[in-house]
């Protein structure tokens, strides 16, 4: 049995899987963000120490997905978003292997995703893939050949940080990236900027559905926006199976016709046309993933020592 665990900025969820990755049992708990690592990470153990009391089963791994910029070998947070208080340098894995004995890998949030829509989701199988997330940020992973790539400084897919898309403040400090058309936050902003109101991305969706033209005209920005993104990803690295997630993605009805109109106006340069997927797994995906992580490494170690 495997455990997945996804620390995001608002949730933290904990999942308890098979062999399979099938889900067992699963808690979602408030992450304690400003309160600190040893906070965040003493949720995360309160948790995983009620499931196993639910689940009883053998535990042969962690994985861990958390919002950042992560060392995976080392197993810390190298950036975090100022929502985080004291998370930038904590040592993740050291701290839950002392708690429970047995391996544990971290990953970016954003990489775990992918890796469970591989592993488990809408992409499974498929050797070469754009994983996008769409929530209060934009952000990006790439799997290519079958594994995860994350480049020499773990940066490797931050597609919401490209810039080329206007000149508006990003949340990183930068201007014109992409995650100032087409993620939630943004969507909101940029709503309130034509309309005067200020609604969340769910409220400028649900505006857009009725037909409110300042609605569909904002979710055509982020899904041109998008498009352009993706056509860069297939131009450099030659990737045209994209799966996208996160909370703005459940109004996959207004985002799709605009990617897709906007994919089909400039095609990739290889000709090869571009498939585009919705997630399946939901809010699961990133524990998911995280869970796949340490199977795979796990299963790699048990290998070797033979």
């Amino acid at each position: 049995m495997f455990a997945g665990v996804d620390i995001g900025g608002t949730t933290t969820q904990v999942v308890l899987c098979t062999d399979g990755l099938a889900v067992l049992d699963r808690i979602e708990i408030p992450t304690p963000a400003a309160e600190g690592g040893h906070a965040m990470v003493g949720v995360v153990l309160d948790a995983l120490r009620l499931l196993l009391g639910r689940v009883p089963s053998r535990l042969a791994g962690i994985g861990v997905g958390a919002a950042g910029v992560v060392d995976a070998q080392a197993g810390r947070i190298l950036v975090a978003s100022n929502s985080f208080h004291s998370w930038a340098g904590f040592a993740v894995t050291a701290t839950i292997e002392a708690a429970f004995g047995v391996p544990v890998f971290l990953d970016n949030d954003v990489n775990a995703f992918l890796r469970g829509e591989v592993s488990k989701g809408a992409v499974a199988g498929e050797p070469h893939v754009l994983g996008m997330t769409l929530g209060t940020g934009v952000g990006g992973a790439l799997w290519l050949d079958g594994e995860l790539f994350d480049g020499p400084h773990g940066a490797a897919g931050e597609i919401g940080h490209i810039p080329g898309f206007g000149g508006l403040l990003c949340s990183c400090g930068g201007h014109g990236h992409l995650e100032t058309l087409a993620s939630g936050r943004s969507i909101g902003a940029r709503y309130g900027e034509r309309t005067g109101r200020h609604i969340t991305a769910q409220g400028v969706a649900t505006a857009a559905v009725q037909g409110d033209p300042d609605a569909v005209a904002v979710f055509e920005a982020a899904g041109t926006a998008l498009a352009r993104a993706i056509l860069i990803t297939a131009g450099v690295v030659d990737i045209t199976t994209v799966v996208i997630g996160g909370g703005v993605s459940r109004a996959w009805a207004l985002l799709k016709p605009s990617i897709l109109g906007a994919l089909a106006a400039e095609p990739p340069v290889s000709g090869h046309p571009i498939r585009l997927v919705r997630a399946r797994l939901g809010s699961d995906a990133v524990a998911i993933g995280a869970a796949s992580r340490v199977r795979r490494e796990v299963s790699h170690r048990t290998r070797s020592s033979r």
